[in-house]
């Protein structure tokens, strides 16, 4: 049987009246060992904030590293934190409010009405039924929603609201939904389907560290016509046309509080195929969340400690040598990634970092002379590349701070078939863990083993290098992968015939390949949930 646990930042925030619960402080459930053992949790996060970093918005990211389920998940926790997310959601409520709210009164001369939502109960019987789908579509476990007349009704504003902050007369209802949802079935929300032949690549013209360079898009956009897909090349002013397409694929650098994360989304919303997915980019833009994934699924790394920003920094005495890597959550392209030779500049660059945010990653220093980097499309290797270490330092790119120059390393590029085997092996298993995306899994080869030092959700796909040994085949395999999962949408969306036939089925028995469309969905919707 599942064992739900409530996080809390202190104690006294769950009340004497509430339920009895097994109620974990977050400071335990992020550090004692227990927790990351526990298996098949369910996982309520009642946290004081949810901010992106903060301790509220780890709770959840690394009870998804370990497989736990929780609510809120990573992704709902980003999409409200931005209005321009969560209103893509939102306006496809916009009738049922209305429906709900035109005989409802709002303040004199205000045009404005608030409601809480508590699990998906509300204290406004004639508002259950809207109370319900608003969570079901935004799964916080306590919500406050602002709906605004002009004109008609709509969601102006959803924002979590905290435990500690429940109005006492509102506990009540608190402790029945509570209840209730203890005794329901947990469920994810499926999203909307379509399907057409047109695809859009997300790329910043402008970027230092773009993943592809302009040639790759080029390559990119000829191997699409080839299979009959038209591609376009697209930036972030073309936001509001994005659904004119029916897949796109990010080809600029993505970061969860960016252009390129809502960009995802709101493909994800259309129905449109994705990479990189949303899921794909919150899991992976976070190394706090890959360390503990990886850790959970003991997959080889090097030995790593995750840093509170009220823990004691003793706890890498005796457990990691000097010198140690010390990384930010989110950084890439070696920006955000620092190595400390002694106490002394621990202390400096944690006091720095543990300003951007709650929790840090200490390292094992791993010297070598290059990195491998393995390809995945779709759980299969793609590429294979050794990235070799800048000259006279330690790091792939080195930056300098001063005047905002960089050098980079030299690389050599395999045949996936050369490489080590146990180097492709490891890959493909880590990638696994994420999805069935497009990613870049980053290895080192050492006297004792393979180990994982990161995934890649963004991967390095440039002409002349990563497509050394298989030149256009490269994106034309990108490209065949996007006309699959569009075939298979098409499938399972038209009508079926009365012998039970699927019409496309019939047209092209060898589109979908050996995959059964249905499971390939059930995949790509795991989402929040593991199983």
């Amino acid at each position: 049987m599942s064992t739900h646990i409530i996080l809390v930042e202190n104690r006294k925030d769950w009340q004497p009246d509430y339920p009895e619960a097994i109620v974990v402080t977050a400071n335990d459930y992020l550090s004692r060992p227990e927790y990351l053992k526990l298996k098949g949790a369910k996982v309520i996060n009642l946290c004081r904030s949810y901010r992106y970093l903060s301790i509220g918005y780890y709770c959840s990211l690394l009870a998804e590293a370990r497989r736990h389920k929780t609510v809120p998940s990573v992704r709902t926790l980003t999409d409200l934190s931005s209005k321009a997310i969560y209103s893509l959601d939102a306006e496809d409520l916009d009738d049922m409010v209305h429906r709900s709210l035109r005989k409802h009164a709002a303040p004199p001369g205000e045009g404005v009405f608030e409601l809480n939502i508590f699990f998906g109960q509300c204290d406004d019987k004639e508002l259950q039924d809207l109370a319900r789908q608003i969570f079901d579509s935004f799964r916080c476990p306590l919500l406050k929603v602002e709906f605004r007349l002009q004109g008609k009704w709509h969601i102006d504003s959803i924002k979590p609201i905290y435990l500690n902050a429940i109005p006492p007369e509102q506990r009540p209802l608190f402790v029945y939904a509570f209840n209730a949802y203890l005794n329901k079935r947990w469920q994810i929300p499926k999203a909307k389907n379509f399907g057409r032949y047109d695809l859009a690549i997300l790329h910043n013209p402008n970027e230092k560290f773009a993943p592809s360079n302009i040639s790759a898009l080029h390559k990119f956009i000829k191997a699409g016509k080839k299979l009959g897909v038209n591609v376009d090349l697209i930036s972030k002013k073309d936001y509001a046309k994005l659904g004119e397409y029916d897949a796109l694929l990010i080809r600029e650098t993505t970061q969860i509080d960016h252009h390129t994360y809502r960009f995802s989304k709101k493909a994800e919303s259309e129905g449109m195929v994705v990479i990189d997915d949303p899921d794909s980019i919150v899991k992976c833009t976070n190394k706090v969340y890959l360390a503990e994934l990886l850790a959970a699924h003991k997959i080889p790394t090097p030995k790593t400690i995750i840093l509170r920003k009220k823990g004691n920094l003793k706890a890498l005495d005796g457990v990691i040598d000097y010198p140690v890597v010390l990384k930010i959550p989110d950084g890439s392209f070696s920006r955000g990634v620092f190595k400390a030779n002694n106490e002394k500049e621990v202390t400096e660059l944690t006091t720095k970092l543990f300003k951007e945010s709650d929790l840090l990653l200490a390292q094992e220093f791993v010297p070598t002379s290059f990195d491998w980097r393995i390809g995945i499309l779709n759980r299969k290797p793609l590429f294979a590349c050794q990235y070799f270490m800048s000259k006279k330092h330690w790091q792939i790119v080195k930056h300098d701070t001063s005047s905002g120059r960089f050098e980079q390393g030299a690389y050599k590029t395999w045949r996936v078939d050369e490489a080590p085997k146990e180097i492709v092996d490891v890959a493909v298993a880590t990638a696994k863990l994420i999805g069935d995306g497009l990613y870049g899994v980053d290895l080192k080869l050492t006297d004792k083993g393979v180990v994982v030092i990161e995934i890649n959700d963004n991967p390095n796909i440039d002409a002349g290098v990563e497509d050394e040994h298989l030149g256009g085949k490269l994106y034309e395999t990108i490209m065949a992968e996007f006309v699959r999962r569009l075939d298979q949408r098409k499938a399972r969306d038209l009508p079926r015939l009365d012998n039970g036939n699927s019409f496309v089925a019939r047209l092209n028995t060898t589109t979908l390949g050996d995959e059964h469309p249905e499971e390939v969905l059930f995949q790509a919707r795991r989402a929040d949930d593991p199983k």
